[in-house]
């Protein structure tokens, strides 16, 4: 089973820009989309109920903004949650069951725009970590996909030194994608590709950024421990698609 994550910055632009023939080709099983930022009314058919597919989707209340999406192909797609809690009027979570497995699609808010949205990803922190622990210690494979709005260590983003005081690289934003892992959250990518600068899987449109592959990780597959035990192989995606998001998809292979 090939699971994959990606960022698309909009799905009616990404379905405008070569969504479907970039999907074709990395072929998933399974694909957690995230930045849907559409209502499902807004979105083509053949997007919404792509043949073959099956597909959940959380809108944002607020049009053109958020969202995430499950979608499995071929394959018997239950929806377990949506949120982490009572209110998730942003569409940032959404739980669901394919076969044997649990996938997680993950929306962190960005605080980029400034200290309103930087209290309410500081909010989210703690309360996701808190949620997400007991699919950490069950027995089912788990696996949370997502732009996680941030860059884990100073390998995970180019320009580290001067981004000590940007949202998605704050201290307290690390050392909480640290206890992740260190609760035992694996960070496949990571842990595949140790310790060496990048892979990135987003980029600024400003200054080259992505021609210049200057970057931030901060699109993740964690994995608990019954998933890590089905892994085979897992990438970044950098060969196509950057023309249809300014993310690339995070691709993991498992024996299921």
């Amino acid at each position: 089973m090939r699971i994959a994550t990606w960022n698309v910055n909009g799905i009616r632009a990404a379905a405008r820009k070569g969504f479907s023939d970039h999907l074709e080709r990395v072929n998933p099983d399974v694909l957690l989309l995230q930045e849907v930022r559409a209502l499902p009314e807004q979105i083509p058919e053949a997007m919404r109920c792509p043949e073959g597919w099956s597909t959940i989707w959380h809108p944002a209340q607020k049009k053109g903004y958020s969202g995430t999406a499950v979608w499995a192909c071929g394959a018997d797609l239950k929806e377990e949650a949506r949120g982490i809690g009572d209110d998730d009027h942003e569409g940032r979570v959404i739980v669901a069951r394919i076969g044997p497995v649990r996938v997680v699609s993950v929306y962190l808010p960005s605080g980029s725009s400034g200290e309103e949205r930087q209290a309410i990803k500081d909010q989210w922190l703690p309360a996701f970590m808190d949620w997400a622990t007991p699919m950490l210690k069950s027995r089912v494979p788990t696996v949370l996909g997502g732009d996680f709005n941030i860059a884990h260590t100073e390998r995970d983003i180019f320009y580290a030194k001067s981004n000590q005081n940007t949202s998605g690289f704050l201290p307290h934003e690390r050392q909480w994608m640290g206890e992740m892992i260190d609760m035992g959250w694996r960070d496949i990518v990571r842990e595949k590709f140790g310790d060496v600068d990048g892979p990135y899987s987003w980029w600024s449109n400003r200054g080259q950024a992505r021609a210049k592959d200057r970057g931030w990780r901060i699109d993740y597959l964690l994995l608990n421990k019954a998933a890590h035990n089905k892994l085979k192989d897992c990438h970044i995606d950098r060969q196509s698609g950057l023309e249809v998001s300014d993310h690339a998809m995070v691709v993991a292979d498992f024996k299921f």
